[in-house]
C-alpha cells in the first residue's frame, strides 16, 4: 500500500529508508520548538501556546505536503518571518499579534491563489534579483543580531547605541560556548548540527546551573519541574479571528504588511522548493520541475493551518536537505517529520525549561550566516545595485523592522536608477511598489 501510494520503487527508495530520513529532517528542524516560542512569546502570546502551535502546525503542514505534493520536504514557522511576525508587525507597528495572525492567514491565502492562477513567474521576474538576495541577507543580519541581543552578548549604550555584553556574565558564556559549539558542529558536516548544538548547549547550562555557577539573577536552562505533560495550552489558536478588524484600520500598513510577508514566504519557498526538489531528481530535461506546484500548494495550505492555529507562517525548510541525503525520495519522509512534530508537544516542559535565549543564540546566529552566504551572487560591480543593496541591510537591522528594510532597499533602487537613466528598464511593479514604500515610511508609520 505504501510503496503505491508512495511510489516507493519508482523514486528508488524504500520504508526504511524513508523512515531514516525522516526521523533525521526532523531532528535538523526541530530547534524551531525552541526559538519560535521565545520569539513569538515577546508579543505577549503564551509561551506554552506558541509551542504548541508550532509543533501542530509544523506536523500537518509536513503531512500535508507528504500526501499531496509527494515531496520529502519538511514545513515548519520559518526562521525571519517569525522576526517580521515579532518585532516588525506587533513591536514595531503597534499592532495586536492578533492582528498579525490575521495577515500571516491573509498572505497564506493570497500565496495560495497566486500559486493557483500561475502568477508565480510573473512575480518572481518582476522583481530584481539582487534585492530579493539583499533582502535574504539582510534578514540573515537581522536574526543574527536577535540572537546577540537576547543572550546579553550586545546590549544596548547611551553613548555608543550598543556595545559589548558582560562576556563574564553565565548566560552570555553559554551562549558563546553555544555558538561555538553549533558552528564546529556544522561545518564539520554532523547531521542535524544546530539540534545537536542546543541540546548540548542546554545540558551545559542545566550543569552550570546545579553547580551554583549561574548567578542568583542568570535566566539559565534548568531541569524541568516534569518532562512530559499531557495538558496543552490553546489559548492562541483562532486568535487570528479577532484581527481583522484591527489590521483593516490602517490600509497603507496592511499593503506593506501583506506584501512583507508574502514577499519574504514567496522567495523563502521558491529559494528552497527549487533546489530541494533538483536534489530530489525532479527537475525534467526541459528545465521545469515534476509536481512543483502540487509543493507550493502545500506550502501555501501549511501557511494558513499555521495562522489559524496561531503560528507565524509557516513554510519549506532547507534543512529538509539533510534527509533528502540520506535518501528520502518520497512524501513518506515528511509525514514521518509531520508525526515527531505532533508527538513532540507532550514534550513542552522539557523544551521551554532547557531552550532559554541563551541556548536558541547558537541557532539564530547560525541560521544568520546561512543566509548572509547568498550575498556572493550580488552584482557588486553595478553601483545602484549595491546601493540598494546597503540600504537593504543596513536599515533593516539599524531600524529593527524587515518591512523598512525593504523599503528603503526599494526606494533606493528606483531612485538611483531613474539617476542613471534605467527607469524605463524596469517592470512597471517596481514604480508600484516604490509608490507604496513611499506611503508607508512617510505616512503609513
Amino acid at each position: 500500500m505504501l510503496n503505491k501510494l508512495f511510489k516507493l520503487d519508482e523514486n528508488n527508495t524504500d520504508f526504511k529508508t524513508e523512515i531514516i530520513a525522516g526521523i533525521t529532517t526532523f531532528l535538523a528542524m526541530s530547534y524551531i520548538l525552541g526559538v519560535n516560542p521565545g520569539m513569538l512569546s515577546a508579543t505577549g502570546m503564551s509561551l506554552e501556546g506558541v509551542f504548541i502551535a508550532t509543533a501542530i502546525a509544523s506536523g500537518i503542514a509536513c503531512i500535508i505536503m507528504g500526501l499531496l505534493s509527494n515531496y520529502p520536504v519538511g514545513l515548519a514557522p520559518g526562521m525571519g518571518l517569525n522576526a517580521l511576525f515579532t518585532y516588525t508587525i506587533v513591536l514595531g507597528m503597534g499592532l495586536s499579534w492578533q492582528a498579525a495572525l490575521a495577515a500571516v492567514f491573509l498572505s497564506s491565502v493570497l500565496f495560495l491563489i497566486i500559486t493557483l492562477v500561475g502568477l508565480r513567474e510573473a512575480i518572481l521576474n518582476a522583481i530584481p534579483k539582487d534585492l530579493k538576495l539583499a533582502i535574504g541577507a539582510g534578514i540573515g543580519f537581522f536574526l543574527a543580531f536577535l540572537g546577540l541581543a537576547n543572550s546579553g552578548i550586545v546590549v544596548a549604550s547611551e553613548s555608543t547605541i550598543v556595545t559589548l555584553g558582560i562576556l563574564t556574565s553565565a548566560p552570555v558564556l553559554l551562549a558563546m560556548i553555544g555558538i561555538a559549539i553549533t558552528l564546529i558542529l556544522y561545518v564539520r558536516k554532523v547531521p542535524a548540527a544546530v539540534f545537536i548544538g542546543l541540546l548540548v548547549t542546554a545540558v551545559l547550562g542545566v550543569i552550570a546551573s546545579l553547580a551554583g555557577l549561574a548567578g542568583a539573577d542568570a535566566v539559565m536552562p534548568a531541569l524541568p519541574a516534569q518532562w512530559v505533560s499531557f495538558s496543552l495550552d490553546w489559548s492562541v489558536v483562532g486568535g487570528f479571528m479577532a484581527g481583522f478588524g484591527e489590521l483593516f484600520k490602517n490600509i497603507p500598513s496592511l499593503i506593506m504588511i501583506l506584501f512583507s510577508l508574502l514577499f519574504v514566504t514567496f522567495f523563502d519557498t521558491t529559494g528552497t522548493l527549487i533546489p530541494l526538489a533538483k536534489e530530489c531528481g525532479f527537475e525534467k530535461e526541459d528545465g521545469t520541475t515534476e509536481g512543483i506546484n502540487k509543493a507550493f500548494i502545500s506550502d501555501a495550505l501549511g501557511g494558513i493551518v499555521g495562522a489559524i492555529l496561531g503560528s507565524s507562517t509557516v513554510t519549506a525548510y532547507v534543512e529538509s536537505a539533510t534527509g533528502i541525503g540520506l535518501g528520502g525520495r518520497t512524501g513518506l519522509t515528511a509525514i514521518v517529520t509531520g508525526i515527531l512534530f505532533l508527538l513532540s508537544v507532550f514534550f513542552a516542559p522539557t523544551v521551554l525549561a532547557l531552550f532559554t535565549s541563551s541556548v536558541t543564540t547558537a541557532a539564530l546566529v547560525t541560521v544568520g550566516i546561512l543566509m548572509f552566504v547568498q550575498i556572493r551572487d550580488i552584482e557588486w560591480d553595478n553601483l545602484a545595485i549595491v546601493a540598494s543593496v546597503f540600504m537593504t541591510i543596513i536599515m533593516m537591522v539599524l531600524s529593527y523592522s524587515i518591512s523598512l528594510g525593504i523599503a528603503f532597499g526599494f526606494v533606493t533602487y528606483a531612485i538611483v536608477a531613474a539617476a542613471t537613466g534605467k527607469a524605463k528598464e524596469l517592470n512597471p511593479l517596481v514604480w508600484v511598489l516604490f509608490v507604496i514604500f513611499l506611503i508607508y515610511l512617510f505616512f503609513g508609520l
